[in-house]
C-alpha cells in the first residue's frame, strides 16, 4: 500500500502534502528534523525564538543552487524549511548530508545576524562617512566649523613624509644657503 498524504502547514496560503514514509535523521531530535524517504526531501522544523527569520533566509539561500527550498510557518513559533535536492543522485545519504550542512549554516547565519545587529551603529556610521565623502569636498562653512586644534598624529617610522621632503636635493657644504649644489657630470 503506498504512503498516504497528510495535509500539514494549514497556516500557509499554499498547503503542502507530505507523505507518511518519514524517518528520523541520526543525530537530530525527532521533532527537529525528519527525512521523507519517498519524496527524497528533508523537513526541518525550527523554533522561531532561536533563529531569526533573516538567519533562516541566509541559510536557505546557500542551498538554492543545489536544492528546491521551501520556507513555511506551520505555527506562530515554528519555522519549517523543506530541502528537496535538484539532482536525485546520492539518494538518502545525500539528503542527510544536506541537513547537516543546513544545521551548520543556520548557526553561522544566526551568528552573523547577531553580529550585524550588535554593530549596526558602526556600520551606519561608516556608511554615512563613505556617502559623505562621495558628495565631494567640504564647503567653506564646513571648514569654518571644523576643529583644527587636534595635535598632529605621531609618525615614529617617518613614513608620512611627502615625496619632496623625502627626496629633496641636499645642499653642498660649500654652497651658500638656498643654493643647490652643482650637478656632477656623469663619468
Amino acid at each position: 500500500m503506498p504512503p498516504r498524504s497528510v495535509r500539514v502547514g494549514v497556516q500557509s496560503p499554499f498547503p503542502i502534502c507530505y507523505s507518511v514514509a518519514v524517518t528520523t535523521i541520526e543525530g537530530f531530535p525527532e521533532d527537529l528534523a525528519r527525512l521523507d524517504v519517498d519524496a527524497r526531501r528533508a523537513i526541518v522544523d525550527l523554533d522561531a525564538s532561536l533563529y531569526p527569520v533573516e538567519a533562516l533566509y541566509g541559510a536557505a539561500y546557500v542551498f538554492i543552487d543545489r536544492c528546491y527550498v521551501l520556507l513555511d510557518r506551520p505555527a506562530p513559533q515554528k519555522l519549517r524549511l523543506v530541502l528537496t535536492p535538484k539532482s536525485l543522485d546520492g539518494g538518502e545519504p545525500a539528503v542527510r548530508a544536506l541537513v547537516g550542512e543546513l544545521a551548520n549554516e543556520l548557526v553561522s547565519a544566526a551568528y552573523r545576524h547577531q553580529i550585524a545587529q550588535e554593530n549596526r551603529a558602526r556600520i551606519e556610521a561608516v556608511t554615512m562617512q563613505a556617502i559623505a565623502g562621495a558628495m565631494g569636498p567640504p564647503t567653506l562653512d564646513d571648514l569654518e566649523d571644523f576643529d583644527f586644534t587636534d595635535e598632529a598624529f605621531e609618525d615614529p617610522l617617518g613614513i608620512a613624509l611627502s615625496w619632496e621632503e623625502k627626496y629633496a636635493k641636499k645642499a653642498a657644504p660649500d654652497a651658500a644657503p638656498g643654493e643647490d649644489a652643482p650637478e656632477e657630470e656623469p663619468a
